[in-house]
Formats: structure tokens, sequence, C-alpha cells
């Protein structure tokens, strides 16, 4: 974290400022992380870093005028610390210190931070999001799976081994072609696909014996789609040729298209519910910290 640059005023909340500069560094310290959700949206993504911003200033508000003891708070912090600096800096404070200094921040800045992060964790969860106080009845997750049936369809899917041999600079096509041709003559023979393919493949799966896992259709190209799909459980492919690679396949298992029982999904669907009441539990929540709190944006 740098050095905040105070640029103007964004937000204000109660008694506390949010500036413009927090806002910036907020987005770019959680720039990466949020790309996939929002990278078709990016004012999405500044509009719900400024929302938490205001959260944690409306939090941090309840939790200073609902007049929480705060003795074992401070030697908690303490003890994170001490933590932090054991798991990242050997255990020298010293270096900890010259770190932060390099980075444009102070001890205390980075401490007040660890104490509002662990404030905002606790008030939240016991507002709204410590999952073992919501209970979801076996009815509701019943019905969820009646009325969500395209959430749990499976298509074909095959988990397969691969051999990738590309064409080396100086080589050809027909000498790589003539290399997964032996290769297969030895699997043909006897010798275990794995230990081809820990030996030739230059696929990243080489070390696990050109393990791929399962996959369904269209992950490959379709030319390797087309015949993956058609070998049976321990079968394997001729050398296929494909521009700049040769390729051979094996079929470990097969699983055919199928609606996943209600046994095998009830505790995904049992957390995902309770993760779904806990976000609505939160939402209501700051709802009530906003209407007895001040925010105005600027």
């Amino acid at each position: 974290m740098h050095a905040e640059v105070v640029t103007g005023v964004a937000v204000v909340v109660n008694n506390e400022v949010i500036t413009k500069g927090e806002i910036e560094s907020t987005v770019e310290v959680g720039r990466q992380n949020a790309y996939n959700a929002y990278r078709n949206d990016p004012k999405a993504y500044v509009d719900a870093a400024i929302e938490g911003l205001v959260e944690r200033k409306l939090i941090m508000h309840d939790f200073v005028t609902s007049g929480y003891l705060t003795n074992l708070l401070e030697a908690y912090v303490d003890n994170q610390i001490r933590d932090y600096i054991r798991d990242h800096d050997y255990g020298d404070r010293a270096r900890f210190i010259r770190t932060l200094h390099a980075e444009g921040q102070t001890y205390e800045a980075f401490r007040l931070k660890q104490r509002e992060d662990l404030i905002v964790f606790m008030m939240t969860r016991q507002n709204s999001s410590d999952l073992r106080k919501i209970l979801i009845s076996p009815l509701k997750v019943e019905e969820y799976y009646r009325s969500h049936p395209d959430e749990f369809k499976i298509d074909d899917q095959v988990k397969l081994r691969m051999i990738a041999l590309p064409t080396l600079p100086n080589g050809t096509p027909d000498a790589t072609k003539k290399m997964g041709e032996e290769i297969l003559s030895k699997i043909d023979s006897g010798v275990p696909f794995a230990e081809m393919a820990e030996i030739y493949s230059a696929a990243s799966e080489r070390a696990v014996g050109g393990d791929c896992g399962w996959h369904e259709r269209h992950f490959y190209t379709p030319a390797i789609d087309q015949i993956a799909f058609a070998l049976k459980p321990g079968e394997h492919s001729g050398v296929i040729e494909l521009p700049g690679k040769c390729y051979l396949l094996m079929v470990d298992e097969v699983e055919p298209a199928h609606t996943k029982t209600l046994t095998e999904v009830r505790n995904y669907i049992e957390q995902k519910l309770m993760a779904e009441e806990s976000n609505r539990l939160r939402k209501l929540w700051i709802e009530r910290l906003k209407r007895k709190s001040w925010v105005s944006y600027y």
C-alpha cells in the first residue's frame, strides 16, 4: 500500500471523509482481482469500490458509537501484527518497519488498517454473515433443486490423456508424425500411455502422465473433440496431425450427459443458499446503518 494522496473530498460519512485519493488507491489495489467481474463495466467497479469504503466507514462508526470494549481487541491486533512480522519478515520488526517506509507507509497506518479490518470482519460476522447462525431447511434445498434443473446438467465428459509432439525447428511435419507412430507402436506393444507421455510429450501435463483431467465437448479443437468423444475407456487414438503439432489421445473414463442427483448437490445448494441469506442479511444491516447515518456524495 502506498501513501495516500489527498486530492479532494469524494464522500462524507457522518464525520468521516473519503477522499478521491483513497478511492483511487482502493481501485488500483483491487483492480486485478476484480478484472473478470467488472471487465465490461469499469464504472461499476469504481462504484462498488466507493460503496465498499462507505460501508467500512458506517461499520466503524457503529462500532465506536455502540461502545464496544476494546481491551481484548488491541491485544489481538498486536498479536496479529507479531504473526505477520514472523511470517513475512522472519520476526524482524526493524526489517518490517523498513519495508513499510519503502512502500510509503507508517507503522501507525498499518496497525490502524489491521485494527479496522478486524473490527469490520467481527462486526459483519456478528450482524449478518456468520454462516454458523444460518439454517437452511431440507425443503428449501429440494425446492431449489427442482426449480434450477439446468444448473445440474452435465454434458458428455471424457477423462483424457494426451501426448503432444510439436514440430521441431529443424524438423518436418513428417518427422513429427513418424515419431508419433513410433510412440504408438510402443503403446500397442504394451508400454503404458502415461509412461510415453512422461518421456515424449511437450504438453504441461507431461509430469502427470499426460493426464488432462475431465473435459466437456468443445474444450479442445473440433478435430480433437471428435476423436476423443468417439473413444471408449482404455482406447487410444492414432496419430492426429494438426498444424504445428501431432497428438496422441487416450481416454481413461467416459461420463455420459446426465443430471446430478439431489444427493450429489445437496451440500452445494445448502452452501449457496446460506451465502445468499448471509448477503441478504448484510444488505439489510448496511441499510439500517445508512438510515441512522449521514452520507453525502460529492
